[in-house]
């Protein structure tokens, strides 16, 4: 499996995700909007986006590792904040690193209403391609 990160020259280079990511592979792993319950369905965190993002992000490396995939065999992530802000952002980087590190998938960021419940503040999605 091969993903080529591309940012063209003619469009911004993102600092946390890349423009296009072109995925080569024979099987595809679709991961279902994570959001901040612990495995036991508690919601972590309350009130406070960062420690949700965390979980939601971790969720999402737990799935991939039970699809026998890798954070870097994903090619496109989405990401839906309630009532989102742009100086949430910082708090969303470091819970993206810390599944992904350095691995940029293309990626989407959506403002919204709310989620499933209404105490969710973040759920997070993706697509890996493997081999």
């Amino acid at each position: 499996m091969t993903i080529q990160l591309i940012n063209p020259a003619d469009l911004p280079a993102p600092k946390s995700y890349t423009q296009v990511a072109v995925a080569t592979g024979s099987r595809v792993v679709f991961v279902a909007g994570q959001v901040a319950n612990d495995a036991a369905g508690n919601l972590v965190g309350p009130g406070d986006l960062a420690a949700q993002a965390r979980q939601a992000f971790a969720n999402v490396g737990s799935a991939l590792a039970a699809a026998g995939a890798r954070p870097d065999q994903v090619a496109r992530i989405t990401i839906y904040v309630v009532q989102y802000r742009p100086e949430y952002l910082p708090a969303l980087s470091e819970a993206r690193i810390g599944v992904f590190g350095d691995h940029k998938p293309a990626d989407t960021l959506l403002g919204v209403e709310a989620l499933a419940h209404p105490a969710f503040l973040i759920e997070v999605e993706a697509i890996a391609v493997m081999e």
